[in-house]
C-alpha cells in the first residue's frame, strides 16, 4: 500500500506564515499467515519489587507464560526479573518445548521484594534482545512496572535517550503500567522513543490480555523501520501533531513512525507552516512512506497550494474530514497537557487549557456535528479539570490522549482496516 494524503486548504496567504494540515494515512498490507512469518525475539522484563505483591506478580508471571506458549521454535526469548537487584531468569534462548518448560519452572520462583531499578532491568533485558538478534524479524523488549523508577538511571530524557539510541539499533521497546503509582510519562516517552507500544493497566486482572495482546501484535508485524518523509522549499517548516519522533535532514522531514502490523491503518496530522509569497505562486511539498522490509509503496504523492488573498482565504472551502482528525489531535494535546497541570495543582491553568482547545475548534466548527460534539465534550471536561482529579483518572486521561495521537484505539491496540 501506498501513503495517503489530504490536505485541509488549497489557499495560504501571502502575507502572513499561513498553517496548513495534512492528513496523512499510511495501510499496511494484510498478510495471510498460511504458512512461516518473520521471527520474533522477545525479551519480557518483570518488576518484582514489593508493591508487585498480592495479585500482580502471579498474573505477571501467568501472562509471561502465556505468551511464551505462542512463540514457535524459531522464535526466541528471555526473562528478566527486577528490584534493586537485576537477575536474568532465562537467557535469550530458542522458545523450544524445552525452553518454555524451563521458564515456567523459572517463573515460578520469582518472588516480589526490594526496590525499583527499573532502568537497568530494562537495559539488561534489551541486552539479551540484542544477544539474539539476526537482523530480520521483531526484535523487542517488554517492561512491565507497577512503580517509579527509584533506583539506578531515573532520569527520564537519559533514559528517553537509551531509548531511541536502541531504536536505532534494531531493538524496540514496549511498556507496560500497572496500577495508580507508576510514572506514566516516562513509561510512555521510552515506549514512544523506543519504537514501541505503551499501555496503562488500571486493573491487575487486564495485565494477561494486554500482554497477549502486545505478543500477538509483535507476531502480526509486516512493516518494521516505517517513516513518512515530507519534502518542500526553503522555509517551509514541516512537523507532526503526534508524538513520533522527528529527524530534520536539510529540506527533508523524516517522521518515524512505529513497526505495523498486517492490515494495521495508522493516521498522522502534519502541520506545515508557509513561508511569505506573491499571490497566485504556487508552493508544493512531497509526500512518500518507506520501511526496512520494503512491503509499502514508496510512491512520492506531491499536494501543492497557492498563495492568496485574505479574502480568498477567508472564503475557501475546507476538507472537513482533515478538521475532524486535526481537532482531535490538539483536543489530546490540550488533555495532555491539563493534566500535567493538574498534577501541578494548577487547576484552573487545566481548566483553561482545556477551554482553550475548545474554542479554538469551535470557531471553524460550523455546522458539523461532529466537531460541534468534540466541542461539547471539551466543554463538559473542563469543569472536570477545574477541580482535584483521582490518580487513575489522570492516567487513563493520559493514556487516551497517547493512543489519540499515537493513532492506536482506546485500549493502546493498533487500528486496522475492517475485513472485505
Amino acid at each position: 500500500m501506498t501513503i495517503s494524503v489530504r490536505q485541509d486548504r488549497e489557499l495560504v496567504r501571502a502575507t502572513y506564515r499561513s498553517h496548513r494540515y495534512v492528513l496523512a494515512t499510511v495501510t499496511a498490507p494484510t498478510v495471510e499467515r498460511t504458512g512461516s512469518r518473520p521471527s520474533v525475539n522477545l525479551a519480557f522484563v518483570i518488576d518484582r519489587s514489593g508493591s508487585m505483591a498480592g495479585a500482580k506478580l502471579p498474573l505477571a508471571k501467568a501472562a509471561v507464560e502465556q505468551a511464551i506458549g505462542r512463540l514457535d521454535a524459531d522464535d526466541r526469548f528471555a526473562v528478566v526479573t527486577y528490584d534493586n537487584e537485576v537477575d536474568v531468569v532465562l537467557t535469550s534462548t530458542s522458545a523450544s518445548a524445552e525452553a518454555a518448560s524451563a521458564a515456567r519452572h523459572a517463573l515460578a520462583t520469582i518472588e516480589p521484594r526490594g526496590s525499583t531499578d527499573l532502568g537497568e532491568g530494562w537495559l539488561t533485558g534489551c541486552r539479551q534482545v540484542a544477544l539474539g538478534q539476526r537482523g530480520e524479524g521483531v526484535d523487542r523488549c517488554l517492561v512491565l512496572s507497577d512503580g517509579l523508577a527509584n533506583m539506578g538511571i531515573t532520569d527520564r530524557d537519559e533514559l528517553a535517550r537509551h531509548a531511541a539510541e536502541l531504536r536505532d539499533r534494531g531493538v524496540s521497546t514496549t511498556t507496560f503500567g500497572i496500577g495508580d503509582d507508576f510514572d506514566e510519562r516516562l513509561m510512555q516517552l521510552i515506549a514512544e522513543q523506543g519504537g514501541g507500544n505503551f499501555y496503562y493497566i488500571e486493573d491487575a486482572r487486564q495485565i494477561p490480555d494486554f500482554i497477549t495482546s502486545e505478543v500477538g501484535e509483535a507476531l502480526d508485524v509486516v512493516a518494521r523501520g516505517v517513516a513518512i518523509e515530507v519534502a518542500g522549499p526553503p522555509h517551509l517548516d514541516v512537523d507532526a501533531l503526534g508524538i513520533m519522533p522527528i529527524d530534520r535532514r536539510g529540506d527533508r522531514t523524516v517522521i518515524r513512525l512505529p513497526d505495523l502490523v498486517s492490515g494495521q491503518e495508522l493516521s498522522l496530522v502534519i502541520r506545515l507552516t508557509f513561508p511569505y509569497g506573491q499571490e497566485g505562486d504556487a508552493i508544493a511539498a512531497a509526500f512518500s512512506v518507506s520501511d526496512r522490509t520494503g512491503v509499502l509503496d514508496p510512491t512520492v504523492t506531491t499536494l501543492s497550494w497557492r498563495y492568496g488573498s485574505s479574502a480568498e482565504n477567508d472564503a475557501q472551502p475546507r476538507d472537513r474530514t482533515v478538521d475532524r482528525a486535526v481537532a482531535t489531535a490538539f483536543a489530546a494535546r490540550a488533555r495532555r497537557e491539563a493534566v500535567e497541570l493538574q498534577r501541578q495543582g494548577d487547576y484552573a491553568g487545566a481548566e483553561r487549557a482545556i477551554r482553550g482547545v475548545a474554542k479554538r475548534i469551535r470557531a471553524y466548527a460550523g455546522s458539523d456535528a461532529q466537531l460541534r460534539e468534540q466541542v461539547r465534550v471539551l466543554e463538559d471536561e473542563r469543569v472536570v479539570y477545574a477541580a482535584p482529579m483521582p490518580m487513575a483518572s489522570l492516567k487513563q486521561a493520559h493514556f487516551l490522549s497517547t493512543n489519540a495521537l499515537r493513532s492506536r484505539d482506546a485500549t493502546g491496540r493498533s487500528r486496522r482496516q475492517p475485513p472485505a
